[in-house]
């Protein structure tokens, strides 16, 4: 049988396909609006890449008719600036995406979905100093409330149809190649463009600390969670953490600048940005993660780091 991977040509869709390839799965297909297949080249014909628009019912459809996966990672979507500045495009892609997703898979009989969420799905007027499942979720941003409302899809499909659907709850991702502007994106553009000789302004201030997860940890996140025995997910929506102890943006610079000295890198604070992301940016406890599935990242600020690196000097046109 096939496995489906929705956002497949993508960042933490390309790496779940390199982690099923190496575990010796076969018939994956990639569905993706994007025609870009970058991220996926060394991989011949392994994997089948099709276009399509999650919005659109029909393209789902057939793509879950034709292929009948058994199971689908449902990784596509718009990221949350692209949905704050277009809200009617992010409904579409998001939430009527994951309810094309979620229908075909019932009509079909797709055993398990497994489905991306974020912490923007919590708000800004939080009263507690963590972030964990019991979190109240009041997202403020247009893609917040498009995945909050998609994993609320998810729990309505699994008691009524008794889908085996299951979410992750991500931190800021970090690794080469991201394009998609973002409110943190300086934890993966200050590595990039340092690496690449270019001068770098970095809009937090040196003591911001952002919650992240390396991209290969969190494509492995997605597969673990896949592979957990059913009776174990009880929560089923998870928020996981990432890189711990979380550093500093002051001190993810002295760990870039430690490798590449020349690195051109100057703080330029936002106070706009700051006071937005200043009250999403809360440590996370992911405690039923690491119960229910044994959840455990493998990459430290400093392994991410060293990591990122190597992957530009491997593949740089993979990520150009």
């Amino acid at each position: 049988m096939s496995i489906l991977i929705t956002g497949g040509t993508g960042f933490i869709g390309a790496q779940v396909i390199r982690i099923l390839l190496e575990r010796g799965e076969k018939n994956l297909v990639a569905f993706d609006i994007n025609p870009s297949t970058r991220l996926l080249r060394n991989l011949g014909d392994q994997v089948e890449v099709i276009r399509g628009d999650l919005g659109n019912f029909s393209h789902v459809l057939n793509a879950v008719k034709t292929f009948r996966p058994k199971v689908i990672y449902h990784l596509g979507g718009m990221l949350s600036v692209p949905s704050d500045a277009d809200p009617a495009a992010a409904l579409r892609s998001n939430a009527l995406g994951t309810f094309h997703v979620l229908e075909s898979a019932k009509l079909f009989d797709i055993p398990q979905v497994l489905f991306s969420s974020t912490i923007a799905t919590y708000g800004y007027d939080l009263k507690q100093d963590t972030l964990d499942d019991y979190t109240l979720q009041r997202p403020q941003l247009f893609y917040g409330a498009t995945k909050v409302f998609c994993e609320h899809m998810g729990l309505f499909y699994r008691r009524k149809y008794g889908l085996d659907f299951r979410s992750v709850r991500y931190p800021a991702i970090v690794g080469p190649g991201v394009k998609t502007p973002g409110v943190v994106q300086y934890t993966s553009w200050v590595i990039e463009e340092s690496a690449k000789g270019n001068p770098f302004t970095i809009q937090v201030a040196p003591e911001t600390k952002c919650p992240v997860m390396y991209f290969k940890d969190a494509a492995l996140a997605m597969v673990k969670l896949a592979d957990a025995p059913f009776a174990n997910i009880k929560m089923v929506n998870y928020i996981i953490a990432g890189v711990t102890p979380i550093a500093s943006a002051q001190e993810l610079v002295d760990m870039v600048k430690k490798r590449i000295p020349a690195a051109q890198i100057r703080f330029e604070p936002d106070m706009e940005l700051l006071n937005v992301i200043e009250k999403l940016l809360l440590p996370i406890d992911d405690r039923f993660a690491r119960e229910e599935w044994n959840w455990k990242p493998e990459y430290d600020q400093e392994r991410l780091i060293d990591d990122f690196l190597e992957e530009l000097k491997r593949q740089p046109d993979r990520y150009a």
